[in-house]
């Protein structure tokens, strides 16, 4: 296992482990479902709760406001802790009906709203529900409200002027780019390791293909020097065994006895023994009786 995680294949997966873990704590998986929503939207709407949706994104806009409108009894403070960073830079609304009226919790997100901004997001989170309460049934003209009260609180400075900035997170960027490595990365290697085994395969091939090449030659030539031998044993049995002819063709013939058991293998000297042996009794053919 050590050797594993200091080779560099285990050091990378290691560091893909370790940017998995980064963007899946960082990403929404863990968010609830308030979080999850308004970090990608303007409004959020619990079951049960009727409200048109695209209508009430259209009112807010591009501004730095998200509202949650909860269901009757809903912890507001609890719904805003529960927003982590998903909402930074914008003021959050927490809202749920009660009775005729709304129950209210603003949290600012906004920049330095815990140190030199603190009496700012006090203000803005006191003053943007003003007046929102008449309006309990109709929840698109309570966000206009809200609209109103936030575009007053960016004239007087409360709030930082400009539009919210919705962009994935770091994380996601880099797991997107390790994927496109990865995929690209791993495509290569596939195609090159593809490309070496049919290199391989062929050679392999192309070599077996002259192992067999070259073991017929060898079979062909064997054959036709048995052939050579038989016939001059014909002539053996005629002439005198103590002749020269006689003795050239025990010889030949010891030659070739000590040649067959290699004739199952093909090398380049074991070829050269029978194409020997062959002139040896080609010439002996040719001497007169």
């Amino acid at each position: 296992m050590k050797r594993f995680f200091r080779s560099a294949f285990g050091i990378a997966v290691l560091g893909c482990l370790v940017l998995a873990g980064w963007a899946v704590w960082s990403a929404e998986v863990f968010d609830g479902p308030v979080a999850r929503q308004l970090r990608t939207a303007s409004v959020y709407a619990a079951p049960g709760v009727a409200i048109d949706r695209p209508a009430a994104e259209r009112v807010i806009g591009n501004r730095r406001l998200v509202v949650g409108f909860l269901a009757p009894g809903a912890d507001l403070s609890d719904a805003c802790d529960s927003l982590g960073g998903a909402v930074d830079g914008t003021l959050a609304v927490m809202l749920s009906r009660d009775g005729d009226d709304f129950e209210k919790y603003g949290c600012s997100r906004l920049p330095g709203s815990d140190d030199e901004n603190f009496g700012k997001a006090f203000v803005a989170e006191t003053m943007i529900g003003n007046g929102i309460d008449a309006f309990a049934d109709r929840p698109v003209d309570a966000l206009k409200v809200l609209v109103v009260n936030y575009d007053l609180l960016v004239h007087s400075g409360a709030i930082p002027d400009g539009g919210r900035t919705v962009s994935p997170s770091l994380p996601r960027y880099l797991v997107a780019a390790a994927a496109v490595v990865a995929v690209v990365l791993g495509s290569l290697a596939l195609y090159l390791a593809a490309r070496r085994t049919a290199r391989t395969a062929l050679a392999r091939q192309e070599r077996r293909d002259a192992e067999a090449d070259a073991r017929t030659e060898l079979s062909a030539a064997a054959a036709v020097l048995a052939q050579e031998i038989i016939d001059l044993d014909k002539r053996y049995a005629r002439e005198k065994s103590a002749s020269k002819f006689g003795r050239g063709y025990r010889s030949l013939v010891s030659d070739y006895a000590l040649l067959l058991p290699d004739l199952g293998r093909e090398t380049p000297e074991l070829r050269a023994r029978v194409e020997k042996l062959l002139t040896r009794a080609r010439k002996l053919g040719a001497q007169v009786p």
